[in-house]
């Protein structure tokens, strides 16, 4: 059974840093590609980063760049999502997903429609 478990979450004040993590069970982890999405109060779920099996192809939403980094350690099936600079509109529940797809080395994706397995979600709050 695909698990994929968010934590790292809590209340921030403007500008401070949260470290999310993404600790994944049940697949091949190193083969495919994970992504975090975040969802606020009354808006839709948007994409804010993926990286690739390998790690070395990243992307990230215009929102965060700059600010956010993500990573991971496939020896420990966990994806990192580094955030910085933080705002109250980073303010959210953000959530990371796995593809049921195990895509080529050349395409990373980006959409929430292609990711097939979600975690539970972490609450990041970042006050004013």
């Amino acid at each position: 059974e695909v698990q994929l478990q968010a934590s790292g979450g809590g209340l921030v004040q403007s500008g401070g840093s949260l470290r999310l993590s993404c600790a994944a069970s049940g697949f091949s982890f190193g083969d495919y590609a994970i992504a975090w999405f975040r969802q606020a109060p009354g808006k839709e779920r948007e994409g804010v980063s993926s990286i690739g099996s390998s790690g070395s192809n990243t992307f990230y939403a215009d929102s965060v760049k700059g600010r956010f980094t993500i990573a991971r350690d496939n020896a420990k099936n966990t994806v990192y999502l580094q955030m910085n600079s933080l705002k109250p509109e980073d303010t959210a529940v953000y959530y990371c997903a796995a593809p049921a797809t195990v895509y080529s080395a050349n395409y990373l994706p980006k959409l929430y429609r292609e990711y097939d397995y979600w975690g539970q979600g972490t609450q990041v709050t970042v006050s004013s």
